[in-house]
């Protein structure tokens, strides 16, 4: 049985993803350097064929005191993503490896904060 082709692709979810605004610095979460990889595979459910994402990503800081809201703010930004159910559909995975600098962001962003 074929796949069912994803009504998005891996530019469209990183597009979206810098629309989520870092909630103290004000900036994209892609323009920040927080998102490393984006991957998305068709899985096969009770209810039919969905599309899971899978999102690996860091903060700023192993001790960022706003890391439990990221995930919800993440997955509530990419509803807008065809037919995604953020609760079921979407994995996010924190790691700091490599350790999040202020190098991996964008030069506007880091210009924007005067850096």
């Amino acid at each position: 049985m074929p796949y069912m082709e994803s009504p998005f692709t891996i530019a469209d979810i990183y597009k979206q993803l810098n629309t989520i605004l870092d909630p103290e610095l004000r900036i994209g979460l892609v323009d920040l350097g927080l998102i490393y990889d984006v991957s998305f595979v068709p899985i096969q459910t009770d209810s039919g064929e969905r599309i899971h994402i899978h999102i690996l990503m860091t903060l700023t800081t192993p001790g960022c005191p706003l890391a439990s809201v990221f995930d919800q703010m993440v997955k509530d930004g990419l509803k807008g993503l065809g037919d995604i159910d953020p609760k079921q559909d979407v994995t996010i995975e924190l790691t700091f490896d490599p350790p999040w600098v202020i190098d991996m962001m964008n030069p506007e962003s880091r210009a924007q904060l005067g850096l």
